[in-house]
Order: C-alpha cells, then sequence, then structure tokens
C-alpha cells in the first residue's frame, strides 16, 4: 500500500489561517525540556483541517499527535510556529482570550467524560452556555438531544449513566454550542466496543448532517475509519495521509511507521 506524503498544506486544498481552513499550524514546534532533557514533541508541523470534514490523527506513542491538538485548542502553548482556529491566531491570544475563544468557538470530547457529577445530564449538556451566560436554542437543542438519543436520560446525573451515555451526553455538549470545531482526544477509549460505534456515529451523524468539523486523535483504527481522512504523525511531524481509510489499510500503513 502506497499512502502520499502529506504536503505543506496536509492536502485539504486549504490553507492554515486564511478563513478557508477550520484549524491549522504552520511550522508548528513544541519543545518539552531544555539539554540533555529535551524533547520536541512537535518539530515543524504544517497541517490544516477543512471545514465540514471528520478528520483522525494517528501515529505511533509519542509521535505528538495530542500534544498538536492540545496546541491547537489553546491548551497548550507552542514554542514556536503559530496554530489557527478560522482565521484568529491562537499563539497571538492572552489567557482571557483564550478562555472566550475555547467557550465559544471550539467543542471538546475527552476520553474521560469530564462530566460534572452533581449536575443532571440536561445540565452538563448546556453547561457551556450556562458559563457563558447564554440561553440554549432551544430548537437546536431538541435536535442535539435527539441525535444522540437521550431524550429519556436528561435527568439522570452521571452515576446513573452507562459509560457510553456519558460520552454522549459529551458530545452533545460539544455540540449545543455551535462550535466551528470539535477536538475529541481518544473519545472511545473508555467505551467497549458497542458504546464506542455509538458514539462514532453520533460524531459521524453530526459531520454529515449538520456540517460539523471534528477533529479526533485515536489510537484505533475502526474509530480512524469512520473519518473521512487520517492525517499521520511521527516523531512529531506529519509524515502522511489518508483519504477514504479502512481499518485494513490504516493498520498496515501505521505498521509501516512502527505503531
Amino acid at each position: 500500500m502506497s499512502t502520499p506524503a502529506a504536503p505543506s498544506d496536509a492536502g485539504t486544498g486549504t490553507t492554515p489561517g486564511s478563513g478557508t481552513a477550520a484549524a491549522g499550524a504552520v511550522d508548528a514546534v513544541k519543545v518539552y525540556g531544555k539539554g540533555g532533557t529535551e524533547v520536541r514533541a512537535l518539530d515543524g508541523v504544517t497541517v490544516s483541517f477543512e471545514r465540514g470534514r471528520f478528520t483522525a490523527i494517528m501515529g505511533p506513542s509519542g509521535s505528538g499527535k495530542s500534544t498538536l491538538m492540545h496546541c491547537l485548542a489553546g491548551l497548550d502553548r507552542l514554542t514556536s510556529g503559530t496554530v489557527f482556529i478560522g482565521d484568529t491566531d491562537v499563539s497571538k491570544l492572552n489567557d482571557r482570550e483564550l478562555t472566550v475563544l475555547r467557550r465559544d468557538r471550539i467543542g471538546f470530547v475527552f476520553q474521560a467524560f469530564n462530566l460534572v457529577p452533581t449536575l443532571s445530564a440536561l445540565e452538563n449538556i448546556t453547561l457551556p452556555l450556562a458559563l457563558g451566560g447564554r440561553k440554549p436554542d432551544t430548537a437546536w437543542l431538541d435536535e442535539v438531544v435527539d441525535a444522540v438519543n437521550l431524550r429519556s436520560r436528561l435527568s439522570h446525573r452521571p452515576n446513573e449513566l452507562s459509560g457510553g451515555q456519558q460520552q454522549r451526553v459529551a458530545v452533545a455538549r460539544a455540540l449545543v454550542t455551535r462550535p466551528e470545531i470539535i477536538f475529541a482526544d481518544e473519545p472511545t477509549g473508555n467505551l467497549d466496543s458497542r458504546s464506542s460505534g455509538e458514539v462514532l456515529s453520533f460524531m459521524r451523524h453530526a459531520v454529515d448532517a449538520f456540517g460539523q468539523t471534528i477533529v479526533m486523535v485515536t489510537h484505533d483504527a475502526a474509530a480512524a475509519s469512520r473519518a473521512d481522512r487520517v492525517v499521520f504523525l511521527a516523531d512529531g511531524r506529519v509524515v502522511s495521509e489518508m483519504s477514504a481509510p479502512t481499518a485494513e489499510r490504516i493498520l498496515d500503513h501505521l505498521k509501516q511507521l512502527g505503531a
């Protein structure tokens, strides 16, 4: 199998920071430590993520995939280079501006669900709106709740929900603000195969039906095969990409990368 090497914009036909991409990075470098303990988690990454598409980021352990996501999302800062959300240069924002960016323009789904245990499912879903002092769009909230099939569980607290249901609450929470982009970091890592399939189906539906943009870090080839495109990292660099991925092709390529 041959997978094309990624060009400078990772093949989307969009340019990071031009506004045509939902997010992107240009010459992104992230260094941890100094001297003999220095680790270059990102080593000159340039990549863009097209609006309305589902992209998976994969690579061997330590390849920099989670670091790239955290820097794109403003959860960590680059050592050098630039990251963009739309045409906003994230690296130039102060802490307050970053907080507003993450609240209003970005959705997050994490492996650990990150739900507030004292709140109901509905309160967890609408929490980002409450924090921003906004009321939910009732029609959109209804559509999101129905999309993730949670209407009968809205009054339940997280400890009364299965792992799959908790992650569906997290996906709904990410969708409810209509963010420009959702970042999902190993969203199915704590789920069994059935729950994992349900959550991935809802994420796929969000892209196909709502035009949502999703970027997902995963080590799971079956999960990545739900995406439109897979970007592969190794040693802190984008080394290749794959369109119309299948689990078999992904696994073959990961073997070539030493994953």
